[in-house]
């Protein structure tokens, strides 16, 4: 009776995913917004989020394991821990770098943390957070990656990891600086939150590194609403996390899980009395950063799709690439040499001498309904939260001031049709050749 009822809500819910989508509006341009990033959700995704609603699944739980597992094998790693977003998911691979059992691997106050300056503070705060000394290094126009040769110049004595993201779906040298991380000892993290499926070398990013970490916010490739993933091949480096990511506790056991160990009230551990309950002995300084079952189901529905939303955005990108080649007073993208990347969105310097400024281009493009985005936070440093902190800057940041104040991104996420790339390029050589 109870699965009968299941069964008929989750039709009834079908039915009404199909009444209120009945499919894509006609693109009227000028008038149909074309957004920059945005989650694309089908009638299976609306289903999954009922079902565990249904079940009641309000905590972390068995399809957050599964997920967790599902995910792991997609991107190529040993294990998965997810998390409330992609910005906890790097400050609790950072953190985890932190653990007193890591020995002479830890990371403490004071130790420098290569990164870069034109991007995400996400990817910077958890080193400030950490009492961390981020050191900032330039960019290069057209990847708007790092280079490899940047990073090892900015290593010293006190440096001990680099962590940095993948711009824009566009892998960053990540061999070169895994091997560079290899040669002097130093911890790498690779922000993958913006580049989940891009390959270099053929190898998929979000692999070369100790942890790398991925976000399920709506404009990301995948979507839960919120959440993100940290990843590792490391078994310990990941059991940590676990433990980072769930308060910091020794146990290992899942929330409702009662002595699975079997060893319950059999540890001593701390100054603690004898035979005391496991569950709640703390052997880290954590967090509670755990996602829940509702968004996970979310998450498994999503992953199914990956393949064809790395498609659609690929199409996209290459689509607008063509038809903007050449066009005058406009840097276009590259994709780094040696990548193949699963973009998360088409950038655009304008050219010093091109007669107009980012401002003109981008209030030509906003009144024409099409959302465009800056290069994130261009140069960190320039930014109030970061004048006055620790910091160490690594040679001229002379890129990262261009993206501050010429660059801009317009979208290629998978709701966005061939025909609405038909009118970004014309609008754009509309705007240039009035201009």
């Amino acid at each position: 009776m109870v699965d009968s009822a299941r069964s008929d809500l989750l039709a009834q819910v079908r039915d009404y995913h199909d009444a209120q989508s009945p499919g894509p509006a006609p693109f009227i341009p000028g008038r149909t917004p074309i957004l920059s990033s945005g989650a694309v959700l089908d009638a299976a995704d609306r289903e999954a989020l009922v079902a565990a609603a249904l079940d009641l699944r309000i905590a972390s739980g068995t399809i957050a394991t599964k997920f967790e597992s599902a995910f792991a094998r997609k991107l190529k790693r040993r294990k998965a821990v997810l998390t409330n977003s992609g910005s906890s998911a790097n400050l609790l691979a950072l953190s985890t770098l932190t653990s007193p059992t890591l020995g002479d691997e830890r990371l403490k106050p004071g130790d420098e943390v290569v990164t870069v300056a034109a991007g995400f503070p996400t990817t910077v705060n958890p080193i400030l957070q950490n009492g961390m000394i981020p050191v900032f290094v330039d960019i290069e126009l057209g990847t708007y990656n790092t280079t490899a040769d940047r990073v090892e110049a900015a290593i010293s004595p006190r440096t001990r990891a680099i962590m940095i993201a993948h711009t824009l779906g566009n892998p960053f040298p990540v061999a070169e600086v895994a091997e560079i991380a290899k040669r002097h000892d130093l911890h790498l993290i690779e922000d993958n939150c913006d580049a989940v499926g891009s390959t270099y070398n053929g190898q998929l990013t979000g692999t070369f590194g100790r942890f790398s970490t991925v976000s399920f916010y709506p404009a990301h490739h995948l979507t839960m609403g919120e959440g993100g993933m940290l990843l590792s091949s490391d078994i310990k480096l990941a059991k940590l996390a676990k433990s980072f990511r769930d308060w910091g506790r020794d146990c290992w056991c899942e929330p409702g899980e009662d002595d699975r160990c079997l060893k319950r009230f059999d540890l001593h551990l701390g100054t603690l009395p004898e035979a005391y309950d496991h569950k709640y002995v703390f052997s880290e300084v954590g967090y509670n950063l755990k996602s829940t079952d509702i968004h996970a189901a979310l998450g498994l529905s999503q992953l199914a799709k990956l393949p064809d939303f790395i498609e659609a955005r690929k199409r996209n990108w290459r689509q607008l690439r063509e038809g903007l080649d050449g066009l005058p007073g406009l840097i276009l993208p590259e994709a780094t040499p040696g990548s193949d990347p699963s973009w998360f969105g088409f950038i655009i310097t304008v050219e010093p001498d091109a007669g107009f400024a980012v401002p003109e281009v981008v209030d030509y493009l906003e009144a024409r309904n099409i959302r465009t985005r800056r290069l994130f936070a261009g140069n960190l440093t320039r930014h109030p939260a970061y004048i006055g902190k620790p910091q160490r800057i690594a040679g001229p940041l002379t890129n990262s001031d261009i993206v501050t104040e010429r660059t801009f991104w317009i979208g290629v996420y998978p709701g966005i049709t061939t025909e609405m790339i038909e009118y970004v390029i014309g609008t754009l050589k509309e705007f240039v050749a009035t201009h």
